[in-house]
This record gives structure tokens, C-alpha cells and sequence, in this order.
């Protein structure tokens, strides 16, 4: 890996990681509705959840970091309570199997548009595959929408396999695609990123 880029990747603690969310979503203008800190902290609170960002130098001022990649992951069981991640689940019955298996949910991220195709996604993504094996995950589902092309090619190259396509009747772009990826040690062996992982304070 000599010459390679060393990504810079900060580990966040939920309410902390929350607030930092809530303000980087400002920059995403294609997300229809922005979650709040409040949201995020309820969702992960209660569950075993891991919040990371990538930072790099302004162009124009290097002696300044900023997030400009986020991936938050977070534990799914068989028998959820809430509503939506009731409804997940029920959507992947047949092509995840729960049963006595460590599923992570990999639950929102994404990266400013002036920053994407530099590497920062795959960097975190990898990051998050590293965190899962750490903590007993045995995969890592993802749901996204068929529209979200450069997402989908990332998550391709990344060796996340379909595992499910939702077909919505009037727009094929809105249809909702489940990927996913087993997660055993042979999977970091395949990464390609130079990471330096920081914990935030």
C-alpha cells in the first residue's frame, strides 16, 4: 500500500455522533427528509449501534478537518417492536436469516457531492465491515433505492449481493433494493483501504 491515501476515520458516541448527523445531512440535497439528533438517539440507544464519519482537509485550508462521509450501523433482531424496523424485517424473511445469527443494519450514510469518488465511502464501509467482525456480526444488510445508482455501484464493488428487489408499480427508479454481506475474517483480507481510526472526544 505504499503511496496509498490514508483515510481519516472518527468513531463517534451516540449523542455526540447524533448532533454531528443532524448537521451533515444539511448537505444532501437529495434526501427528502433530514433525521434529527433526537431520532437517531432513540434509534440507537437501546441497541448495539456503531456511528463513524471521515474527515479530510479543506482544499483551500489544510489545516482544517471536516466530515464529509458518514455510515451508521446499528443491530436488528427477528422480534423488533418499532413499527419501521418491524416492517424491515418482515420484508427480509427469506433471504436473511436471523436465527441465532448477529445481523447489522447498515441504516444511513452517505457523502457531500463535492467530496464523492474520492474513496471516503468504501473507507468507512470497510471500517464498518472491521467494527462488525470485531462484535460477533455474521452480516451486514443494506436497503436502498433502485435510483440511487452511484450508491448501488459502490455497494457492487463492494461485494454486497441483492438479496431482494421490491418492483414499485409506477416508478422502477423508487423501487427498494436489499443488498447484503456475510461478514467472516477472509473479508479484510479483501480491503483496499488505508485506514487511521480516531475516537471522537
Amino acid at each position: 500500500m505504499d503511496g496509498q491515501r490514508t483515510y481519516r476515520i472518527k468513531q463517534y458516541p451516540v449523542e455526540l455522533g447524533a448532533l454531528e448527523i443532524q448537521y451533515i445531512e444539511e448537505f444532501f440535497g437529495e434526501f427528502a427528509r433530514k433525521k434529527t439528533a433526537a431520532e437517531i438517539e432513540k434509534r440507537l440507544l437501546e441497541r448495539a449501534h456503531v456511528i463513524q464519519m471521515a474527515e479530510a482537509r479543506l482544499p483551500d485550508d489544510s489545516s482544517q478537518l471536516v466530515p464529509v462521509s458518514y455510515k451508521v450501523g446499528h443491530e436488528i433482531f427477528a422480534n423488533e417492536t418499532e413499527p419501521k424496523l418491524r416492517d424491515l424485517v418482515e420484508r427480509l424473511e427469506g433471504s436473511v436469516d436471523f436465527g441465532g445469527r448477529r445481523i447489522l443494519y447498515s441504516w444511513i450514510g452517505g457523502t457531500r457531492s463535492d467530496w464523492r469518488g474520492q474513496g471516503h465511502f468504501r473507507a468507512l464501509t470497510e471500517q464498518q465491515e472491521a467494527w462488525a467482525l470485531e462484535h460477533g456480526f455474521k452480516e451486514i444488510v443494506v436497503k436502498t433505492k433502485n435510483k440511487f445508482y452511484g450508491m448501488r455501484g459502490t455497494l457492487t464493488h463492494l461485494n454486497f449481493d441483492v438479496v431482494k428487489y421490491e418492483r414499485n408499480p409506477v416508478d422502477n427508479r423508487e423501487s427498494k433494493v436489499y443488498l447484503s454481506k456475510r461478514i467472516a475474517p477472509e473479508v479484510l483480507s479483501s480491503h483496499q483501504s488505508e485506514r487511521n481510526l480516531v475516537q471522537a472526544v
